[in-house]
């Protein structure tokens, strides 16, 4: 991350912007001028502003934690186009954050169901979906068709791929991301008038997959989304209409532990190469790649476990998730030994006969695979992992049990 002395005045970017959209062409009916009232009572926004709005043509990436929020409060604000992009359909675990779905979508895409609570709220609104993986084959002339973007996604290969390709179609992007109790916000815009940055200047590089856990993983508040998502559409709205001071050049925190929120000014990374081409970017951030956790090991499935432990009941199981995933599901007579643990006590304990057998699980198979491989490097044997983990064994063996 690159940043900047607060008080070093000469390097702080313009963030009152220009209007990104123009208000011409675009007349507002009776039902909207009295639906978008509160709006053109503001000085600042007024009935220019709204007419921006209804112009505007925004791209969402997700409808999942931050996506949800936003799409509904673009939808309420009056944005005339809303674009957007997923390939996930919606799940029970997805209800806790993600707002714009409901029991009764429960299975379909999230686009399709997305659709139907934007049409529900605004009928005004034209809603474009994307039922895609957004990759380099087709990012840079989805981004064409709008004039911003708005970076949901849960992943680093995404979001650099939403930068990189952001910035050789000239678009800016309203960024934000969350974790437990935490979430980020910013915007980007590498050509913006007067200078920009993007979001390569605030993370260089990504960090190793291993340190880079997931909503899925890590958990998430689910209140968090809604907050950091108010966040990234006043943002939206703001370089829309060319009102106010945007995060362009700033990275904000937000706590929500502590209701606190922290302000780090950005600078250009003095390293940094132009952006001319779209790379690999699973490659770039070390998804699929060989590295120790990632190493062929020997694996069992969820049905061959089954049957081995009816005909094996010796077999030592070990869960290496943590305590509040045991809480949520676990296989019955497995031993709960967190990875960390296992890794610094092997020999130990229910680990102490090398020759002994044991199956080891996680949740999905990536932890346990590289707690494998630390025992086998030891002198284990016999120990095998469970491919898929534990969710493996709920939909294979015992879809009674929880998921997650």
């Amino acid at each position: 991350m690159t940043t900047r002395n607060q008080h070093d005045d000469a390097s702080v970017l313009p963030r009152d912007l220009a209007p990104l959209v123009s208000n011409q062409g675009a007349k507002l009916i009776p039902e909207e001028l009295s639906r978008y009232s509160r709006h053109i009572l503001i000085p600042e926004l007024g009935l220019t502003g709204q007419q921006r709005l209804k112009n505007a043509r925004v791209l969402v990436i997700g409808a999942g934690g931050l996506g949800s929020p936003t799409l509904l409060y673009l939808a309420a604000a009056g944005i005339g186009t809303l674009g957007i992009v997923d390939f996930d359909l919606v799940e029970a675990s997805n209800l806790q954050r993600q707002v714009i779905h409901n029991m009764n979508t429960l299975g379909q895409p999230k686009t399709k169901s997305a659709s139907l609570a934007i049409k529900a709220l605004n009928p005004n609104v034209k809603v474009q979906l994307h039922e895609l993986r957004l990759d380099n084959s087709n990012a840079l002339e989805l981004f064409d068709q709008y004039d911003l973007i708005i970076d949901g996604a849960d992943n680093f290969a995404t979001r650099y791929l939403v930068n990189d390709a952001c910035v050789m179609a000239n678009k800016p992007y309203v960024w934000g991301s969350i974790y437990r109790f935490e979430g980020q916000v910013s915007v980007f815009w590498e050509n913006a008038p007067n200078g920009g940055l993007n979001y390569r200047d605030l993370y260089p590089e990504p960090p190793p997959p291993q340190f880079a856990p997931s909503c899925s993983e890590g958990g998430v508040l689910g209140v968090l989304c809604a907050a950091v998502a108010s966040a990234m559409s006043t943002e939206a709205i703001k370089l829309i209409t060319g009102i106010g001071e945007t995060l362009l050049g700033t990275l904000m925190v937000y706590d929500a532990l502590r209701m606190r929120h922290r302000y780090l000014p950005l600078q250009r990374d003095p390293q940094r190469i132009p952006i001319t081409s779209l790379q690999d970017y699973p490659q770039f951030c070390g998804i699929g790649q060989p590295t120790n956790a990632q190493t062929e090991v020997p694996s069992i499935s969820a049905t061959e476990l089954h049957t081995l432990l009816v005909k094996e009941p010796t077999v030592t199981l070990l869960d290496v998730r943590e305590q509040n995933e045991w809480d949520i599901v676990h296989i019955e007579g497995a031993h709960l030994l967190p990875k960390a643990y296992v890794l610094t006590s092997l020999g130990q304990g229910v680990m102490a006969e090398k020759d002994a057998p044991y199956v080891v699980y996680c949740k999905a198979g990536t932890r346990s695979r590289e707690v494998v491989q630390a025992m086998l490097t030891a002198g284990f044997s016999n120990v095998r992992n469970l491919q898929g983990g534990v969710l493996a064994w709920v939909h294979d063996v015992n879809p009674t049990l929880a998921s997650y």
